[in-house]
């Protein structure tokens, strides 16, 4: 594995000082839209019309809460040889307009859209979008060029195409764009893995006999706002016999001895995502439950191997097991266990690795990509499993896992117990008593060849 050039005083450290340079976050801001401006010209479209909000945030450099993510209720159009103009939430505009300057103020506008359909056509809403377009399209002289859209309703789709606009897909516009990170973005997407390290040293301290999956759920939250980040989408929960199959959602099991939990934490700080899975045991292992691991490690291991510039993401996902050996019918039917995703703004990016389309469709690795690789594996109890992802920075010679939490071997958590013969038995003069202990809960500690009880 190699490093990167550091450009970041002290990695880590959130705050901004006057005695180093950190983030330099105007140079992330025009890095994006420059990024942004030159996969438009490369394309065939005359503008784009973003509803994402991961979009707009990388094209505008503006943000105004997560609960604004899934209602389309703010939108941008980056056009050929012209900044963004951003229509906000109502009072929004204002406050971007005084104090986000590296945009001209005139290009924060008020603006409602149909909010997913909430307002239908009957309000006369989506035809006034399609207006505030098509008037921006002509000033520029675009109004005969397609018009990307990322992602919108079809009520707003229908407006536009009223107006006579001709609407195509322009979502990969943006994800081109997004591909390749920044010096400055890898830096964030480092220090949003860092949030997540700190978390599973917390979550590690948990794990015992009677916390709850949601109990752990509540504690990763709590400390990763309390960290800084925006928005924590998920944080799965997963253990005993809900490990297999993986149901990809926490519950309100009780943790009991002897099982296999994994948990996955996706959040985002400063608007950069994680995407980062870690197992344990709680209280013990058996063999089949420690085999399951190393055998996930391996797979995953073997892909990392082969990441580095150049590289093509049909040879990553040939390392994987096929689905027939995996126990599926078909590479659709287990997708997502043996995975890869580019990871930035979005949590899906590319590169996205699978059997299911890369063996047929495979792209070349290039650096400064970012992407994740996550393995599974069952046990053969047929209760528990294994799943285990880091995330990578594709550099010069190869690349950087900035996911730092130990994983390289299966950790057992919660508290060993010392059975009481072990006390006992052998010599006990007082002056031996100390070493006697330790060897029992070393004793205690070792693998248990017959398992667990389930």
């Amino acid at each position: 594995m190699t490093r990167p050039t550091r450009t970041v005083g002290s990695p880590d450290a959130t705050r901004a000082v006057d005695w180093e340079q950190r983030v330099d976050f105007p140079r992330l801001r025009q890095d994006r839209l420059d990024r942004a401006k030159a996969s438009l010209e490369a394309s065939e479209l005359g503008a784009v019309l973003l509803f994402d909000p991961n979009n707009i945030r990388y094209v505008t450099s503006t943000h105004i809460g997560e609960w604004a993510r899934d209602k389309n209720a703010r939108f941008t159009l980056l056009a050929r040889g012209a900044d963004p103009i951003l229509w906000d939430f109502g009072s929004a505009a204002r406050h971007h307009q005084l104090f986000a300057p590296w945009l001209p103020p005139e290009n924060f506008r008020a603006g409602v859209s149909p909010m997913r359909g909430a307002m239908p056509n009957e309000t006369g809403i989506p035809d006034r979008l399609a207006a505030k377009i098509s008037h921006e399209l002509h000033e520029l002289e675009l109004h005969d060029e397609p018009l990307g859209i990322d992602m919108a309703d079809l009520v707003t789709i229908e407006a536009l195409q009223r107006a006579g606009i001709r609407v195509t897909d322009g979502s990969q516009v943006l994800l081109e764009a997004r591909k390749i990170k920044t010096a400055e973005e890898i830096t964030l997407l480092d220090q949003s893995a860092g949030l997540v390290d700190a978390v599973y040293e917390e979550i590690y301290r948990m794990l015992r006999p009677g916390v709850y999956e949601h109990e752990i759920v509540a504690k990763a939250h709590q400390l990763l706002f309390e960290m800084g980040s925006e928005h924590v989408e998920a944080v799965n929960a997963v253990s005993g016999d809900r490990c297999n199959p993986h149901p990809h959602v926490f519950s309100d099991r009780l943790l009991r001895p002897g099982d296999q939990a994994f948990f996955d934490i996706i959040h985002s700080f400063m608007g950069y995502r994680t995407c980062y899975y870690r197992t344990f045991n709680v209280g013990g292992v058996s063999h089949a439950q420690l085999d399951a691991y190393k055998q996930c490690r391996e797979w995953l291991d073997a892909a990392i191997a082969l990441v580095g510039p150049g590289m093509q993401t049909d040879k990553i996902a040939e390392v994987w097991p096929t689905a027939q050996e995996l126990g599926f019918p078909d590479e659709e039917t287990c997708f997502g266990l043996q995975f890869g995703h580019g990871i930035g703004v979005g949590l899906y990016e590319s590169p996205m690795i699978s059997r299911v389309h890369s063996l047929e469709h495979p792209v070349e690795l290039e650096e400064g990509m970012v992407f994740a690789l996550e393995t599974y594996c069952a046990a053969t109890d047929g209760r528990s499993a294994a799943r285990i992802e880091e995330e990578v920075v594709v550099t010069a010679t190869g690349c950087e896992i900035i996911t730092r939490f130990p994983a390289e071997e299966l950790l057992v958590a919660g508290r060993v117990y010392v059975r009481g013969a072990d006390l006992v038995e052998g010599p006990s003069p007082a002056h031996e008593g100390n070493a006697s202990v330790a060897a029992a809960v070393a004793s205690a500690a070792v693998v248990n060849p017959a398992g667990v009880p389930g």
